[in-house]
């Protein structure tokens, strides 16, 4: 039960850090030490059924109440009123995780490769941040085949990045033009659900059924090609997850809108990001 409820807060962190623009779920799955479990359970899910589903029902159930009951808080009241408060207690999640993931490559020689990897997708992920403005732009999603299409591959380009530990996806779908569109069609979902409006829901299934069509074929493929690189190039894909990892808290304040920084935001800024370290450090142990 104790495993049952932690996952389920992994699940929200998670959740969270998928709907917010600069900040990664894979980041937030590497952070608290689940990543490794979950690729292996998502590219092994029959053999591995029953671990699967007790990793992943709770973790899902903490990723749909989070979205459901914290995404439109973060999103509207936390980050523009409190924008290096809440920007810095991610970074603080983020920099939790740190020492679980380079307990991997400790004690190994760091040679020109695992450099490499490091510093390519460390710009990779910075040069996203660089240019991931005009998020305010949203997609056309009246229906037809060709939308659909559209949805779908959005889709997978967002699972991809979500499970991509350093890459935000939603930033990619900023970039993409689809950010609002799937948040408030999300938002749409949930109000119809809570007056049990059937014709409303049926109106958001447009949209929803093709991304998440496009979202599970995402996961499941990024996570063969992550275990597949794991297993044969494991320091050089380490040390790359370093990198995205690294680079997170630079893209985060490079997208971060703030007006003015006095005293007190600082110094609150500074006890949420430990805060958002000790919280990270207890859910990766």
């Amino acid at each position: 039960m104790k495993e049952f409820i932690a996952n389920i807060l992994r699940g929200m962190v998670i959740g969270i850090a998928n709907v917010i623009p600069g900040v990664s779920g894979g980041t937030m799955m590497v952070s608290m030490g689940i990543y490794d479990k979950l690729i292996l359970v998502l590219t092994h899910f029959i053999k591995r059924m029953k671990e699967a589903v007790a990793l992943l029902v709770p973790i899902l159930v903490g990723m749909l109440l989070s979205i459901a009951i914290f995404a439109k808080i973060f999103s509207e009241i936390l980050f523009p009123r409190f924008p290096l408060q809440t920007n810095l207690f991610f970074i603080g999640l983020i920099l939790g995780g740190l020492p679980v993931i380079y307990g991997k490559v400790r004690g190994n020689t760091i040679r020109i490769p695992q450099i490499i990897a490091f510093l390519l997708f460390f710009v990779m992920v910075v040069g996203f941040a660089c240019v991931g403005e005009g998020g305010g732009s949203s997609a056309d999603i009246s229906f037809s085949a060709g939308n659909v299409v559209k949805l779908f591959g959005v889709g997978i380009i967002a699972a991809a990045t979500m499970v991509i530990p350093g890459v935000s996806g939603s930033m990619i779908m900023m970039i993409l033009g689809y950010y609002n569109t799937i948040i408030d069609t999300i938002n749409n979902f949930i109000n119809a659900l809570k007056v049990f409006d059937i014709a409303a829901m049926l109106d958001t299934f447009v949209v929803l059924v093709p991304f998440g069509i496009g979202v599970l074929t995402g996961i499941v493929a990024v996570a063969k090609l992550i275990e597949f690189m794991l297993k044969k190039y494991p320091l050089v894909t380490y040390w790359a997850i370093i990198g995205l990892i690294a680079a997170s808290p630079f893209a985060i304040l490079i997208m971060m809108e703030i007006a003015t920084i006095g005293v007190v935001e600082i110094a609150t800024g500074i006890v949420l990001l430990a805060v958002g370290f000790f919280i990270s450090l207890k859910l990766g142990a």
